[in-house]
């Protein structure tokens, strides 16, 4: 129970940042582009290396920590931080086909989700 209270409340700070970057950076640069999803997940994901890197390599950080920051706040910040650690896991561990093929059915899996979920909402409603 402890871990999830960790995890939803580092999710809920990880969502209300990602809005607030979100609505600046389009009064920044427009809403023509994508800009702040893309920098969401590109900010996202170098937190997430240098977290993850300082954590488990330098201070040995608690499990406790992890959930909260990593799962929590960069989760609810970007869930393609998560996504990216996985693909530099399986690259670091010399599974180079496997992160690859991770990369590419995810990104044709989950946009295909995304066109047959408007298809059925359109059809069915």
């Amino acid at each position: 129970m402890n871990a999830i209270l960790l995890v939803a409340a580092g999710g809920a700070i990880g969502s209300v940042l990602r809005y607030l970057t979100g609505m600046a950076i389009t009064r920044l640069l427009g809403a023509a582009f994508p800009y702040s999803t893309l920098m969401v997940n590109v900010v996202g994901g170098l937190l997430m290396g240098v977290f993850i890197e300082l954590l488990t390599r330098r201070f040995e950080g608690s499990m406790e920590l992890r959930l909260f920051v990593a799962i929590g706040i960069l989760g609810g910040f970007t869930t393609f931080s998560s996504f990216s650690l996985d693909v530099v896991m399986l690259w670091q561990r010399g599974e180079t086909f496997s992160a690859a093929f991770y990369v590419l059915i995810s990104v044709i899996l989950s946009i295909s989700a995304v066109f047959l979920g408007l298809w059925l909402a359109r059809t069915v409603a």
